[in-house]
């Protein structure tokens, strides 16, 4: 291409950019006409739009819920944009578990309270491991999915909705440039030489010629731009898809969560109220109130809310059925399981929040709290 040819491509770009401006500018100061779009094409607009600011403001909280910490999200950034493997951190979860089980070790794994502090630990790790694997998941199968439409489809349906607006823009241009060579004021001009109304004709023939060319270029632009911009409902299809993966990992971590929460607590039912520290012996639990509440044991999980019981503690023998699992503390109790059913009485001098149990010809107390008195 020699010299003078890329001088009149030049010119004619910068003509079309000046021609752009010229129209965005009469545009904004209400002196010119603007092509409105049809009202399904604006609605597909206003979704897509939608779409895009909703998934934004949702990937981005949802990474705040995986990782508080907003260091170690920017952290994470930074290795996903050098495409390096993130580092693997010991979760907060797992870090207290390790800090309890070193701590029940220097403590003793004899003693009460150091056997407790190992388990709790070992619980501890267990939720951290099963909160990896839910970030795991929730990263894999919701917020990929939805970083891939965020800079795939929708930047690609910004891309050609810039597009569309630069093939306005000349359309506009185009017809403002005909009605200007098809106004009045430049047919009425009659002192001007003759042959330069053949000059106007080329003006207008030209100005037409354009306008033909500009039309069709907004219309193959307006139509790439709509099926871009239908293809959003699939989108949607598509991150429903993923919300239902996301909630049900989340389901499964606090499912697990709460089993390792209840072997806990049942492994620490063996810790009776008034254990020392240093592995003791356990003071009688049964002798009084006023002993079971002055002599409260952190370690003790806490026992579900108190039944209202409608019938009077029973002075005979009585069937009641087990709500909930208990495990004995010493020989004196009886462990029970949910749902059992066994034969409750009382005993003279027995503290009124327990009562002798008997199950398959085995003896021992047991909280009236767990129980439900049948009639």
């Amino acid at each position: 291409m020699d010299m003078k040819s890329k001088l009149n491509k030049f010119a004619g770009g910068a003509g079309t950019l000046f021609n752009r401006a010229v129209q965005f500018t009469e545009e904004k100061l209400g002196s010119a006409e603007k092509t409105e779009l049809d009202a399904h094409f604006e609605n597909l607009l206003q979704r897509a739009e939608k779409t895009r600011i909703w998934t934004e403001r949702v990937l981005k909280q949802t990474e705040a819920v995986l990782q508080p910490n907003p260091n170690q999200r920017m952290e994470d950034l930074l290795y996903e944009k050098l495409e390096k493997k993130k580092k693997d951190r010991v979760t907060n979860a797992e870090q207290l578990g390790l800090y309890m089980v070193d701590s029940g070790n220097d403590f003793g794994p004899g003693t009460s309270y150091g056997n407790a502090l190992i388990k709790c630990g070992q619980a501890e790790i267990k939720i951290g491991t099963a909160e990896r694997e839910f970030v795991t998941q929730s990263v894999n199968n919701f917020l990929q999915p939805l970083r891939n439409f965020l800079e795939g489809d929708m930047k690609t349906i910004m891309k050609e909705k810039r597009l569309l607006e630069v093939k306005r823009l000349d359309l506009d241009a185009a017809k403002s440039r005909l009605r200007k060579a098809k106004s009045p004021n430049a047919q009425q001009q009659t002192d001007i030489p003759h042959d330069l109304y053949y000059m106007e004709d080329d003006a207008v023939a030209k100005a037409e010629a354009d306008l033909r060319a500009a039309q069709t270029e907004f219309d193959r632009q307006a139509e790439i731009t709509k099926i871009l911009l239908e293809g959003i409902n699939s989108t949607h299809a598509h991150h429903l898809r993923c919300l239902n993966d996301f909630i049900e990992a989340q389901m499964t971590y606090y499912a697990q969560c709460q089993q390792h929460m209840v072997d806990l607590q049942r492994q620490l039912g063996s810790y009776s109220v008034g254990s020392n520290v240093g592995g003791g012996n356990l003071p009688n639990m049964h002798q009084s109130s006023s002993a079971f509440t002055n002599n409260i044991n952190p370690l003790e999980p806490s026992a579900p809310p108190a039944i209202q019981v409608t019938a009077a503690t029973p002075t005979e023998k009585k069937q009641a059925r087990v709500l909930y699992d208990y495990e004995a503390a010493n020989s004196s109790e009886l462990s029970l399981l949910a749902d059992e059913l066994i034969m409750v009485y009382s005993v003279a001098g027995l503290d009124p929040d327990w009562l002798m149990a008997e199950k398959k010809n085995t003896h021992g107390v047991v909280p009236l709290t767990y129980l439900e008195i049948l009639e």
